[in-house]
């Protein structure tokens, strides 16, 4: 994929149908630079849309709402991809989850290869959770599902 599309490609849309991570591109309110942050709660709603649930004590929520533009990378098949959207936010607070957070859906306005020229993952980085097993299941199990409805 060397020219931008404006949809998920049928392997990212799976990829963003099972639990992935990625770096959430914002532009910080305070230095108006870019911050990124790795998170985890983020699906694809549908080929051109993505949606993200975000904790209110991250810094992220109001970069979103204040500018709106973001990059969401994703590490896929043999590629690293940037995503790039605008954010608008679904449901705040998010409903049935045990703390304060914020849904938001991107409207994904391009997808393009961001891997250097001449190179490919070997592999799909992955990652563990390192706290309480049942707890992060029963979290994420609640936060998808409120997510879903928003």
């Amino acid at each position: 994929m060397s020219e931008a599309v404006t949809q998920l490609t049928e392997s990212l849309l799976q990829q963003f149908k099972s639990e992935t991570f990625v770096l959430l591109s914002t532009v910080d309110i305070e230095s108006g630079g870019p911050t990124s942050t790795a998170i985890s709660w983020i699906y694809a709603e549908n080929a051109s849309t993505l949606r993200v649930a975000i904790d209110h004590r991250s810094c992220l929520v109001n970069n979103m709402i204040e500018n709106p533009v973001i990059t969401v990378t994703i590490f896929g098949e043999e590629m690293v991809y940037a995503v790039n959207g605008r954010a608008s936010v679904r449901q705040n607070p998010l409903q049935d989850v045990p703390f304060n957070m914020c849904c938001f859906d991107i409207s994904i306005e391009a997808v393009r290869n961001a891997l250097f020229y001449g190179a490919q993952l070997s592999s799909v980085p992955q990652f563990v959770k390192i706290y309480d097993q049942r707890a992060a299941e029963k979290l994420d199990e609640q936060v998808f599902t409120a997510m879903k409805k928003a």
